[in-house]
């Protein structure tokens, strides 16, 4: 039976679960149902903020409450192994913010979770199903650039060190990386659909071992190369520019893009801005609620083989700078 009305749950009340929910407000088949957080008076609020009508003061009885057809997964990287086969052992469907796991050991054992118990679930890559994205996969399907050779992509932001912080801090699987640098590798995962032959990369670590600025240049089987980096330390230009035979594509702010300007032949170029709608996560939430609503276990956009694939790379990448995370030793 197909539900009318989609009922959310949210494990975690940080700053982007927040985001999330006002997310959910801009879809009429959305209902935010349950929110939970290690503290009740957190919980509470949150709830009371985005009009859900229940909240928890524990994850088990998110996890275990009926009436949630999906939760959302919004506590730090470190754990959402343990919170998403929390999920998914009381067989709840999940969308599990970026980075899915630490590392790609942690991100086979939910997938294999999630197939064996046949339950849907998913990597909240929220800039893989914006309309701008979505539109620059159709130009790459199209092949409006010829043959792609080339991507540039950074992202970084300068922050205020803080040891303590979920960025700076390793026992929350802090660093560029995982936080921004994920960013530019899926785009480029996007772009090439396909391992990387080779991998290059090099790390400045802080103070608190982790990496405060990386960067990364993959090689893949057909001679392309996607030049990639991250930081915590400067103010990136957050832009993403894809190169081939033909022409090129510039998108800024890619992480988060509402537009993009595509050149051919080096003399045709304009920007195209396609309608946009809600904060932008509102497209990945739909994306879950669409794949429930037609029974499939997972989203063909955004694959669990693909999150695994990028977790390899970043673990490769991790290995290379000598950034191993305290619980993983």
């Amino acid at each position: 039976m197909i539900k009318e009305k989609i009922n959310w749950g949210i494990l975690g009340c940080g700053k982007i679960a927040h985001t999330f929910a006002e997310g959910l407000s801009f879809l009429p088949s959305a209902r935010l149902l349950a929110v939970a957080s290690r503290s009740g008076e957190r919980a509470a609020g949150f709830a009371k903020r985005h009009n859900a009508e229940r909240s928890y003061a524990d994850y088990e009885s998110l996890a275990v409450d009926p009436d949630v057809d999906v939760i959302y997964i919004a506590t730090p990287h470190n754990f959402h192994f343990e919170h998403t086969l929390l999920s998914l052992d009381h067989n709840k469907s999940v969308l599990i913010e970026k980075p899915i796991c630490v590392n790609a050991k942690e991100t086979r054992k939910l997938i294999e979770t999630a197939r064996g118990k046949q339950v849907f679930l998913m990597e909240a890559m929220w800039t893989r199903f914006l309309p701008a994205i979505e539109m620059i996969k159709n130009w790459l399907k199209d092949r409006v650039l010829g043959e792609v050779k080339m991507l540039f992509a950074d992202f970084g932001f300068n922050f205020l060190f803080d040891a303590e912080s979920r960025i700076f801090n390793p026992n929350l699987a802090g660093g560029a990386l995982l936080d921004l640098g994920i960013y530019p590798v899926y785009f480029s995962t996007m772009v090439f659909a396909q391992f990387p032959v080779d991998i290059s990369s090099k790390a400045i670590l802080g103070k608190t071992g982790i990496d405060e600025q990386s960067a990364y240049i993959l090689k893949y089987g057909n001679g392309e190369l996607a030049m990639l980096a991250s930081t915590l330390k400067a103010l990136a230009s957050q832009s993403a520019t894809i190169t081939g035979t033909g022409g090129s594509i510039f998108v800024p702010e890619f992480w988060k893009a509402r537009k993009a300007r595509v050149t051919i032949d080096g003399k045709k170029s304009k920007m195209v801005e396609p309608d946009f709608e809600g904060n932008g996560y509102n497209y990945e939430a739909l994306e879950v609620m669409s794949c429930l609503k037609r029974g499939e276990l997972e989203s063909k956009s955004m694959s669990l083989d693909e999150s695994l694939m990028n977790m390899q790379i970043m673990d490769s990448i991790r290995q290379q700078i000598g950034l191993v995370y305290p619980f993983e030793k």
